[in-house]
Parts: structure tokens; sequence; C-alpha cells
């Protein structure tokens, strides 16, 4: 079987595989590069017996290395010095240690180096950002989860295709440390992304190790590609294989308008020489982007070939860690994100673009770095020149709101009144969408439309009809618009009215929630309720739990379970970033015909 893995230098698993793509170790340790490599240095701290003079300062510039500060409240020098230097000082009788020259960071915002370059001349917080900061670009991780928890990330929503973890937990710290070059919170809290405002999406495609198959990358792909709001999926994994399925999958992606931006490899030589870019990387649909160091050179193990098309940071880069923690990696797959990052703010910049159309502007607007075009592509990814482009461009006109008919429902106050319910679930080219409902007795010509109603973002919306005639069918729609562009309206639904002389009594569907018992597990970033549920009826198919704002019909978290048998129990945890007061969570439970029943429970005061 094929596998997939990261490539994380030094994280990379001795498969064939689609792996995580980075290198150094795991994501968090520091690497400085490649520790120990020919003319690499390494940046340390030497403790001595006395305090250092000329003697101390001369024994390490005998070995190779770089005085880079003399102290005199402390006996020790801070030095640059070889990897095989630091054997030599350990064995040094005068010597009392040798430990690495750590890093340190400021507790509030930081900006990494990579994200900083993509900008080019701009200095944080960034001119560009006026433009676009990413919002309503929906971006998919495929990687190893997201720590859906971190202070510095707001994960919108995802899926697990590899196992059965939680993809909102991130037990490797690869799909976190990806996510947060793209999209760390500008909210001086650790580190910033290149795009702060994109919908988040954590696809594990990726088991905790770092590693999955083909199959499962094809179903993050294809997971990806059936999410409208989703424009940008980044791979930081690759395989030396060419499988025909994972190409198709591609190809099709991208035909369907998702832009696949994915690490080139980490199996790249010193001289860069010959074609070892990985798959799915190398694919004509997907873009393929090489890593670079601080000094605008190729990193020494960043894959090299025609199919490279764009380089990005990828040495040392600062990002988000598991458990509100952050540290540097090295890889092709710190690379990727980068320019994942700069797609979505150019996207946000017109999101009437079509994916190719984007494509040939990330290429046009790309930094020569004067490397060899099998090292650069086109050059370096800029964010700065990619938006203005976009900006300025002739594509397609702005993508309309589009109501999502699936939650179109009525609901029955008395015999003459009428809840209507619908929502939101697209908008781009604009901050803000009129949505309203469209009804008439059915058979009737022409439609009756409801006050228009103001929603910024997505969600739910519903609206109440009185002076209806009982026992009378009625069809609705729901309708939206942007910018004064009408989108498609939903399709018809029908509902009747009450009759006050005779009352069709619903059938019983022999399903029941039993038991339904909620735990605030709350803390001051996050509204966390912890749903047990017992449901009981024949031919049980699914549970599912909703978490809404008392009063509000807009579905803030869900989970669902896959129940059989005529007995079921089990939990769910539903969450909100910054939440609090009174919520309401529904379960319902489904039978194999469709049927279903709910119950809903009140916790206040989160």
């Amino acid at each position: 079987m094929y596998r997939i893995i990261p490539f994380l230098v030094g994280v990379c698993v001795a498969l064939t595989p689609l792996t995580a793509l980075a290198q150094g170790g795991s994501p968090g340790v520091p690497s400085g590069g490649a520790p120990g490599a020919s003319g690499s240095l390494e940046e340390v701290l030497i403790g001595f017996e006395a305090f250092p003079g000329a003697a101390e300062e001369n024994l390490v510039r005998a070995l190779g290395g770089e005085v880079n500060q003399t102290f005199w409240l402390v006996p020790a020098i801070a030095a640059s010095i070889p990897g095989d230097a630091r054997e030599a000082l350990e064995r040094n009788p005068h010597v009392r240690y040798v430990e690495d020259d750590a890093e340190v960071f400021a507790l509030g915002q930081t900006v990494p180096w990579g994200v900083d370059r993509v900008f080019g001349e701009e200095a944080y917080s960034f001119q560009t950002w006026t433009t676009s900061r990413g919002t309503g670009i929906g971006v998919a991780v495929l990687d190893t989860g997201i720590d859906a928890g971190h202070e510095d990330l707001t994960v919108t929503g995802g899926t697990t295709t590899v196992d059965d973890t939680d993809w909102r937990a991130d037990v490797n710290g690869h799909g976190t440390h990806v996510a947060g070059t793209i999209a760390a919170l500008d909210n001086e809290l650790g580190v910033v992304g290149v795009a702060p405002d994109v919908r988040l999406y954590a696809v594990k495609v990726l088991d905790d190790t770092g590693s999955g198959s083909i199959s499962s990358v094809v179903a993050g792909i294809q997971w990806a590609a059936d999410h409208e709001d989703i424009r940008v999926a980044n791979m930081s994994l690759g395989t030396s294989s060419n499988v025909q399925t994972l190409r198709e999958a591609c190809d099709q992606a991208y035909a369907e308008g998702l832009l696949l931006v994915a690490s080139a490899g980490n199996s790249g030589n010193p001289g860069g020489r010959g074609n070892n870019v990985g798959y799915p990387a190398r694919y004509d649909s997907v873009i393929a982007v090489a890593a670079s160091t601080q000094n605008d050179t190729r990193a020494s193990f960043s894959s090299t070939g025609p199919d490279v098309e764009l380089i990005a940071p990828g040495v040392a880069v600062l990002s988000t860690l598991p458990g509100d923690q952050y540290g540097t990696a090295n890889g092709t797959s710190m690379a990727s994100p980068h320019v994942a990052g700069v797609a979505a703010l150019a996207w946000a910049a017109d999101p009437g673009l079509w994916n190719d159309e984007l494509r040939l502007i990330l290429q046009d607007t790309a930094e020569d770095l004067g490397l060899d075009p099998n090292h650069q592509g086109y050059g370096l990814a800029r964010a700065d020149r990619a938006v203005d482009a976009a900006a300025n461009a002739e594509g397609g006109d702005p993508a309309p709101a589009s109501v999502s008919v699936a939650t179109l429902d009525a609901t029955n106050i008395d015999t003459t009144s009428a809840k209507l319910n619908g929502e939101l679930t697209e908008l781009t080219g604009a901050e803000d969408a009129e949505v309203w409902f469209e009804w008439r007795a059915s058979g009737a010509t022409g439609w009756n439309t409801t006050d228009e109603m103001t929603l910024s973002g997505t969600g739910g919306f519903s609206y109440e009809l009185s002076g209806l005639d009982s026992g009378t069918e009625y069809e609705f729609r729901a309708a939206a618009r942007a910018d004064g562009d009408a989108s498609d309206t939903g399709n018809n639904r029908t509902f009747a009215t009450g009759s006050e002389d005779e009352e069709t009594p619903e059938e019983p569907t022999g399903l029941s929630v039993d038991e339904l018992d909620l735990s605030d597990n709350s803390n001051p970033r996050w509204t966390r309720v912890s749903v047990a549920w017992a449901v009981s009826g024949n031919n049980l198919s699914e549970v599912t739990s909703e978490l809404r704002k008392k009063g509000d019909t807009a579905v803030i978290d869900s989970a669902a379970s896959s129940v059989s048998g005529s007995t079921a129990a089990g939990d769910h945890d539903l969450r909100e970033r910054d939440g609090g007061g009174a919520y309401e969570v529904t379960v319902t439970v489904i039978d194999i015909d469709g049927n279903s029943e709910a119950r809903t429970e009140e916790i206040g005061g989160l």
C-alpha cells in the first residue's frame, strides 16, 4: 500500500509514502537548518571554569567558530560553532558546559521572518492587509489535524479521513504548525499568519505519526472540493510514487475550481541536481513549492526539477504548535503554507477570479531570486504584488451570495401562522447580504415577498408569517443578494397550515432521545459543553448534537455519530471561542428511513 508522509526535514518516515513534508526534527524543536552539516554553524553558549579572556576566545576560533559575545556577569561566551566542534569543547577541562543558545520570544505577537518576507518591503502591520486579509476564503489544511483550541487559531470546521481520531486535535503537531503560517490570528499573541482572517479547515488525512495512505488523501481532497467556501487546499505531504487515483483526484478538484498547493519535497541535494519533486506536487494541477532560506537561497534539502512552480520560506519557520505553544521547523512543508496564504489573500481581493487566473497571478507577481528555474520556479511568492494584481484584475463577476436549501423548513405556529427558517451558507464578494423569503399558495401565480434581513457573514435566518388560510398548502423559497446582485433562489419547499376543524395527527416515529445531560467545561477562552445522550428506536442510523445561542437559529458547532440497532448512548463535545451567555443544545436521533426526533435542553451562564 502506498503511504503518504509529511515533508518535514528529519520527520520524513522512511516509506514510499505521502508524509507531511518538513525537515529538522519535530515541528516544535528549533533546528537551525541542518545541524552538523558541512559549512553550517550552531548558536551555543559555552560556560568556562573561569571568566573567559583571549585564550578562551582563541580556543573557539581554533575550532572554526566565531565569538559573538564574551560575558562579564557570568563566565561564558556566546558563539557560533561547527557541529563537530561541540564534542571537542565538551572534552576541554576548562569548559564546564556547551548548550544551545535557545530562542526567546516576546510575550506579545511575533511576526515570523517568512511571513514578513512574502510581503516584500512592507512592514507589519502590512499595508496589503488594508485591501485583503483573506476574509471569506476557505483554506483546507490536509495534514495531521489542527489543535482547534489553540489561542492563536480559529478553525471553522473539518473532517477525519485517516482514522477515528478527532480532527480538532493534533498529536503530531505538523498540521498545527502549517495552519499557523497560513492563518495565525492578528491578536497580540504568539505569531501572525499570512492571511489571518481566512476560514481555516482541518482535514486530517495523516495519522498521529504523520503517515497516511493515498486513499485518505484522496478522500480529503474530495471533502475539500465538496465545500463551496473552500477555495485553497494546502498539502504539506508527499510520496515518491505516481498513483493514478491521486493524480485524477487532483486534476478533477482543480477542474472544479479548487487551487491545490503542495510541498515540492525534501529530496534535494546541496548541488541542486536532478528532478526529485514528489507527488502530488509534481502533477500539473498542483502548485509545487520549494523552500528558501533567510538569505534568499534554496534550502539544500529542497527538491528540484521543472515542476517547481514557486519558492517560499522554509527554514527556521516559527509557527503554532499544539497546547498554545510555538516553535520553529524546516522543510518544504513550511514553505507551502506561505503560498496557500498568499493565494487566499489574492483571491479575497477578487473572489470572482477562476483558480487558473489566480494561479497566473501568483506566477506573474513572484519575485525572481536569481536562482535556477528548477530551484525556484517563477520565484518567491509575494503577497503584496499578488493582492495588488488581483484587486486590479479583470476577472469574472464576484460570486453572489447563495442560500442553502438543505436547511429550509417551515413550522406551524398556529392554524394561520408559520415560521420560515433558512440558512445562508456562502457569502463572497461582500461583507453583508440581504436575505428574504418568497411564498404563495400552491398553484398560485406570482410570489409574495417577506421583509429583507441583513446578515453579516453566513448563518441562519427566519421569518414569521401570519394571516394565512387555515388548512392550505403553501410554497416558499429563500433568496439572497450581495452588492445588488441577486443569487439563485432556493428550491421550493411546501408546508400546510393547520385546520381548526380537523388536524391530522403526526404518526409516531418510535424514536426517542431518552437522556440528555449537559456539562459546562468552559475556560476563559472557550465555551465548552459536554453532551451525554442516550437514544432508542427501531433501525437507528445517526445521532447529532447542535449548539446554538438561546433563541437563535444559527448553529455554532455540531457533532454527529453513526449508530445502529434499537438503543445507543454516547457523548459529544461542542464549543465556541470567546462565547458566553445562555445556550441551547439539540440532540436529534434519526432512523434509516429518515425519521427523526429531537430534544433540546438549555445551559446558561457560561
